[in-house]
């Protein structure tokens, strides 16, 4: 059995927790409920051949991360980052946190979760602002915690990546 620690990064209520949720207990609920410090749940899947537990902090969106917040990256194999397709600003946040997280675990797997893709007519994160961060060679994936869309693809593409470098080392 494989144990990996991965952490969600992102801006206030862009939904780490809804995804976190939707992709443990295939649950999405409307309520709001802002995560305080941060919150670890618990998935076992299967990576090839591999048993592996994926270890979730869902860490507190917060505007300024304290070095208290820092040390939570501490350990992880691999991160999220995520932001909500509805508000541009937090697409800026997302990309700030990964360099962050990337200073305390060095070159550890990675996606950019743009999340809340079941309303894409609301988006204000355009076509130009992901093509310009694809070009900058960020894993990224369109997902909908309402929904499920590509979460369970989220998780697993982060996983296997996580075990392969793994592997490497």
């Amino acid at each position: 059995m494989i144990n990996k620690k991965v952490c969600l990064l992102g801006a206030f209520s862009v939904g780490k927790t809804s995804l976190v949720s939707q992709y443990v207990h295939s649950i999405f609920s409307d309520r709001y409920l802002s995560t305080i410090g941060v919150k670890i749940s618990k998935k076992q899947l299967n990576v090839g051949d591999e048993e592996t537990t994926l270890v979730i902090w869902d860490m507190e969106g917060k505007d300024v991360y304290t070095d208290v917040k820092v040390s939570y990256l501490r350990g992880a194999s691999g991160f999220f980052v995520v932001a909500d397709g509805t508000r541009k600003e937090t697409l800026d946040e997302a990309m700030s946190l990964r360099k962050l997280a990337f200073e305390v675990l060095g070159e550890v797997p990675c996606y950019l979760l743009l999340n809340k893709s079941d309303l894409t007519q609301k988006w204000e994160i355009t076509d130009e602002m992901i093509a310009d961060v694809l070009h900058q060679d960020v894993k990224t994936i369109m997902v909908s915690a309402r929904t499920g869309y590509s979460v369970q693809v989220a998780f697993e593409s982060l996983a296997r990546d996580m075990i392969r470098e793994g592997q490497k080392s």
